[in-house]
């Protein structure tokens, strides 16, 4: 009894305490993305000359056969072409599958990683070969083969459970990758270093478009066509995407919140790149806006309950979203009322949307959704502050919903002409690809803001939950949410290669989504929340300077 009272004690004592408040970077930016100068006939001229080339590398591609085939298809994907071509590899690569595999390491590792990677069923055991019992890898055979222990590390890294043979190609690869790499040639080195940091299938060939060009264009293998192609379709969709930035840009500015609400992260430009991530094609515009929208909008939702509000201000705000009616918000804080407004105008904005694209289906599931994630802060936040934090399973469902994938994949139904209301039953009644990717995602998120939402030590957070939950020391907590990322990326892996029965590209989106996640917590890093070292270099790449064709 005695305990009770003093967990009630301490619940009222910090019912009107604001908690200890981060004064957030500015945004790196400034204006360089709010004005831009779309030229139409530029990219008519572009238009035209890829139009032109995309016939040439059509025929390359139908022509091409066994290694030189295989080799030819990851080209077109990591120079971010792979759009113009998807029937054709989708015909080709079926061929690849029904060939007989009695290749070399290169050739096999690649083959796996391929087919896997466009959903076909293919059984590690083609690696059998190459290896001792044990699956101990055969290292002297294979030490000065650094393209063929390459494409094994690349191919290791669409692994699933229980594939050992391909655990310990992992480890293998590493080493013997480390090991090469002071003796390795440009642009040998520059490969194997981005290969190190982030694997094929767990990166985006948007994001590396421009330093795999450079890395082709010396690797003494070049094919003149498939650059010139290449650097034009790279100029057309940065025009696409400065174009959509310096109009969201326009948009975020009007509602000043950077100055209204001085505690929240201006991630604007950040938030476009999660959105361009989802999608990178030139038809899914509205997608890339609306991710990023959305991803803002659940920023200050998150800003505001732990980073300035009471609990009492966030019951009453929790409150008001579950009512959904502007003429009610008399009862709210100044600041609240700002947020409230800013969530009212985006799901204004939404509703218009889906009655236009014939899908006004969506907008109660969305409305849901941004009142689950609203709940979901004010849990977590209630349990922070009263320092009551809940076992870790507890902790992790709420995370689900806190990673905000269901306030973004909802967001995007009325951009995505596959999606029907089936579809979006199905993405909420938590089929295991989404929840792996939600926890995976908010694991990675973990990893790289701890130290940030500890505030000092002054308050708890999900590695202080696992800790005493599991009776294991910090370093050990830190470890094993390495080894949950590892195993839910089996998952998602397995999930994707066994196919679905909904649309596929609302797949390859859950896909991306761990994919952007996995970038932006880098090295258990933060770096949504302080971009300047690793998101930064990487937008400045996409969206500044063009190519010279």
């Amino acid at each position: 009894m005695a305990a009770a009272n003093m967990v009630t004690a301490i619940s009222s004592n910090v019912r009107h305490i604001r908690p200890p408040i981060v004064t957030y970077k500015p945004n790196m930016w400034g204006h360089i993305f709010s004005t831009f100068s779309y030229d139409h006939q530029v990219q008519e001229k572009y238009s035209k000359e890829m139009e032109a080339l995309k016939k040439e590398i059509r025929s390359m591609l139908m022509a091409a056969k066994s290694t030189k085939l295989m080799v030819l298809i990851d080209q077109i994907e990591r120079l971010g072409l792979s759009y113009h071509f998807e029937i054709e590899i989708e015909e080709k690569l079926k061929q690849v599958y029904d060939a007989a595999d009695d290749c070399d390491l290169f050739t096999t590792a690649l083959r796996f990683r391929l087919l896997r990677q466009h959903q076909y069923h293919v059984s590690c055991t083609v690696f059998d070969k190459f290896v001792e019992k044990d699956c101990k890898w055969i290292g002297d055979r294979l030490r000065s083969d650094v393209e063929g222990i390459l494409s094994l590390y690349e191919a290791a890294h669409v692994r699933i459970r229980d594939e050992k043979i391909l655990d310990e190609a992992l480890e293998f690869t590493v080493v013997e990758l480390n090991h090469m790499l002071p003796t390795l040639e440009s642009p040998t080195k520059e490969k194997v270093q981005q290969a190190l940091k982030h694997s094929i299938h767990r990166s985006l060939p948007l994001l590396n478009i421009r330093f795999y060009i450079s890395v082709y264009e010396r690797d003494g293998t070049t094919n003149g066509l498939l650059l010139k192609l290449a650097k034009l379709n790279f100029n057309f969709l940065q025009n696409i995407y400065r174009k959509e930035l310096a109009e969201i840009m326009r948009w975020w500015d009007k509602f000043d919140l950077k100055n209204k609400l001085p505690y929240a992260r201006d991630r604007m430009v950040e938030c476009y790149l999660w959105g361009n991530a989802f999608r990178y094609e030139p038809q899914y515009s509205y997608l890339r806006v609306v991710v990023a929208k959305n991803m803002q909008l659940a920023t200050i939702m998150d800003d505001t309950y732990d980073n300035y509000g009471t609990l009492e201000e966030d019951d009453l705000f929790t409150d008001m979203l579950e009512r959904w009616n502007l003429d009610e918000i008399d009862v709210l804080p100044e600041f609240m009322k700002v947020v409230y407004r800013f969530i009212m105008s985006v799901y204004e904005d939404y509703v218009g949307e889906a009655e236009r694209q014939g899908k006004s289906f969506a907008v109660p599931y969305y409305r849901e959704t941004v009142k689950q994630l609203s709940r979901a802060y004010n849990k977590e936040q209630k349990w922070i502050m009263e320092r009551q934090m809940p076992p870790y399973e507890e902790y992790m469902t709420n995370s689900v919903i806190t990673s905000c994938m269901y306030v973004m994949f909802t967001a995007l139904v009325p951009g995505m002409k596959s999606v029907n209301e089936e579809a979006v039953q199905w993405l909420l009644s938590e089929p295991k690809i989404v929840i792996s990717i939600a926890k995976m995602g908010r694991t990675l998120d973990d990893l790289g803001s701890h130290e940030r939402e500890n505030r000092e030590g002054k308050l708890p957070t999900v590695v202080d939950c696992y800790m005493k939950d599991k009776g294991v020391s910090k370093q050990e907590t830190i470890s094993e949410f390495v080894e949950i990322v590892e195993n839910e990326w089996k998952d998602i892996t397995a999930e994707w290669a066994k196919g679905s029965s909904f649309p596929k590209e609302l797949v390859e989106q859950l896909l991306n989504y761990g994919r952007i996640a996995e970038i932006t917590y880098n090295n258990k890093q933060d770096c949504y929340t302080d971009p300047e070292k690793y998101l930064g270099p990487l937008i400045a790449a996409l969206y500044t300077d063009p190519l010279l064709i």
